[in-house]
């Protein structure tokens, strides 16, 4: 990062960093808890937790839109001396900062079997989803401005959070940049025949 150059990491790989370990977290815990009777009962367990992981994936995939659109419609051209973080470290990262939230969750959410068998993963998974389906959002928005958004590094070491509070603006570049698909996904490589 010399001559002023930014560390940036892609917007929606960091929204995306979250869904597959809430996911299979939320999966597990919701399957060790349906074997927990509970003072409940599975049936009503499982039922409230279907109902929690729609509730759950809705609202995480609709929170905090209007703030990412604030942020992208104020999003400046990225410089030729920012550095553009790879996919797998920001995924390593956001990961490693989050594991023991990531663990403490996953531990209500088995605890909470003995209450309520289930629903406590289901709600955990269903944030998992709501984060995957915001990074889709994310994606469609990329790919319909022809522009990928960027965030700086330092000020998600702040929150973590790529709308929070320490968040001032985005950076955009073309849609080819970096190592990510539009929407954080991998980007997939054409074979060569």
């Amino acid at each position: 990062m010399t001559r002023g150059g930014q560390g940036l990491a892609r917007v929606a790989v960091v929204v995306r960093a979250g869904a597959a370990p809430l996911f299979w977290l939320g999966g597990l815990a919701a399957g060790l808890g349906v074997l927990v009777p509970g003072i409940t009962g599975r049936r009503i367990g499982v039922m409230a937790g279907a109902a929690l992981f729609l509730i759950t994936a809705a609202v995480v995939a609709y929170l905090r839109r209007g703030r990412y659109g604030a942020l992208t419609r104020g999003a400046s051209r990225a410089g030729r001396h920012d550095v553009l973080q790879d996919r797998a470290v920001t995924l390593r990262v956001w990961r490693r900062g989050h594991r023991w939230w990531l663990l403490l969750a996953f531990a209500a959410a088995f605890g909470s079997a003995f209450a309520v068998p289930a629903a406590g993963g289901m709600l955990l998974a269903g944030a998992g989803v709501g984060l995957w389906l915001k990074s889709a959002w994310i994606g469609r928005r990329e790919r319909a401005e022809e522009t990928l958004w960027w965030v700086r590094v330092d000020w998600l070491r702040a929150g973590g959070r790529p709308v929070g509070k320490a968040v001032k603006a985005y950076r955009g570049t073309g849609i080819a940049a970096g190592d990510a698909a539009p929407g954080g996904a991998r980007r997939r490589t054409a074979a060569l025949v």
